[in-house]
């Protein structure tokens, strides 16, 4: 069976209106482009140039856009999606701004910046309102699901904990143990339009999937460090039976080149532009109690390699002297200055210098230290994986994360990042690492009865 009539108006009218939103900010630059911005160019352009000028702004919106998520109406929460919305209007009227004074040729022309600022501020009430609109239209069209969840030997609790965060899109209405037999089961899938696959074992797992697939059923499962693998091998199609290469061998030379030439560039960059805030943040932490400024921290990086991990000191002198353990999220240990410079995520800054002499890389696994490594190993055997690359100062587990997601998660997504790099996966996670910056759950401790990140 194709798509559903109804599934397809109801896709065409989200698409439509992530359109007109993009539209209708490239119209109100097409208007300032024609009545202030085009007067002041050096040159005058034909009628096709300003159509190519503006069409680049809409071009500029998309681009950033998918970057941030601002269009993923029902995927991400509403204020999300407004705060994606945000940065993308200042990236874009940002970057356009730039170019124009590039046009323009003089740096003067920077001094005109009352009608690019009229601009965001029109932009800012139409995505705004666009947002909450969307929102709205998406709960009306696409409830709910109701979901039936199928779990084994593994509490179920975690996962259905995780879907309540998002009842406007998941309700699981009935789960059912495997212990219950296949038969009541595929009885008990028949009865719903979506179901969710636990933890189980393969055979069983693959056996109800394809029971899904053939009743036209939607199905959500938990996937396996496997699956990981397998969703980014390649496809060898020299024979009549299909093949899926996996290279296992990390990056290739060609990208771990081009990986370090940004890692030297932005962080010499970053070093620059934060030098003022790091002298603050310095100054502060040694007012307040007079001890040292910084943190050095024995940490693995690529093939598990230690180096001494740089930070700004956001905890009381001594603090592991009972051994070391994460921070909890009420922690008494971190200090007034720590506790602001840990929500705005400040502490990391100097691994700008980590990352220019090449210990770390700016995106990639965050770096552990070596008797963490072996605790979760002891549970998790498969944990070293993520060591086939640098750590980063940013990474797939921290912008999809949080930073008391279990191990066991936080590996999955650092494979899923391994296992998929890109030279442009690298830049979307470092614009969406600007996007994390201010949101709590990234920076929140493990629950006070942990050590580790690890449930017991």
């Amino acid at each position: 069976m194709g798509m559903s009539s109804s599934l397809k108006t109801k896709r065409m009218i989200m698409f439509w209106a992530k359109l007109f939103i993009v539209l209708l900010q490239t119209w109100i630059y097409g208007w300032l482009w024609f009545h202030y911005y085009k007067d002041m160019m050096p040159v005058e352009y034909w009628n096709r140039g300003n159509w190519v000028i503006i069409a680049l702004y809409g071009l500029f919106i998309i681009v950033f856009s998918r970057a941030f998520g601002a269009l993923k109406v029902g995927y991400l929460k509403t204020w999300d999606i407004m705060y994606s919305q945000v940065l993308t209007i200042f990236c874009v009227n940002g970057v356009t701004y730039l170019q124009l004074s590039l046009i323009n040729g003089d740096w003067k022309f920077l001094e005109n910046s009352e009608p690019m600022f009229g601009l965001c501020l029109v932009d800012f009430v139409l995505v705004l309102l666009w947002a909450l609109f969307m929102r709205w239209i998406y709960a009306f069209i696409y409830p709910p699901h109701e979901m039936l969840l199928i779990y084994g030997d593994i509490s179920p609790n975690a996962i259905i904990r995780k879907l309540e965060s998002r009842k406007d899109k998941y309700h699981v209405k009935e789960k059912v143990a495997l212990s219950a037999g296949a038969d009541t089961i595929y009885e008990r899938i028949l009865q719903y339009d979506a179901v969710l696959i636990g933890d189980i074992m393969a055979e069983d797992r693959n056996r109800f999937i394809k029971f899904c697939f053939e009743k036209n059923i939607r199905c959500y499962t938990i996937p396996k460090i496997s699956d990981i693998m397998i969703r980014n091998s390649e496809s060898i199609d020299l024979f009549d039976s299909p093949l899926l290469l996996f290279r296992n061998n990390g990056l290739t030379y060609r990208q771990m080149f081009v990986k370090r030439t940004m890692d030297i560039v932005i962080s010499l960059a970053g070093i620059v532009l934060a030098s003022p805030v790091m002298l603050l943040i310095a100054i502060c932490i040694k007012l307040y109690d007079g001890g040292p400024v910084f943190y050095k921290q024995k940490r693995q990086t690529k093939d598990g390699r230690e180096f001494d991990i740089l930070k700004f000191r956001s905890m009381i002198v001594d603090s592991e002297r009972h051994g070391a353990r994460l921070a909890k999220e009420h922690d008494d240990r971190i200090t007034p200055v720590g506790r602001v410079i840990r929500r705005l995520h400040f502490d990391e800054l100097p691994q700008l210098f980590n990352i220019l002499a090449g210990d770390m890389a700016f995106v990639g696994p965050r770096p552990e230290r070596t008797e963490i490594t072996e605790q979760y190993t002891k549970k998790i055997p498969e944990f070293p994986l993520r060591l086939k690359v640098k750590a980063g100062l940013t990474g797939y587990a921290q912008v999809y994360g949080q930073y008391n997601t279990v191990p066991y998660d936080k590996l999955k997504l650092d494979l899923t990042y391994i296992t998929n790099y890109s030279v442009w996966l690298d830049i979307k996670l470092i614009i969406l690492t600007v996007k994390i910056l201010s949101q709590k759950e990234k920076s929140e401790g493990v629950d006070d009865a942990q050590k580790t990140a690890l449930k017991e």
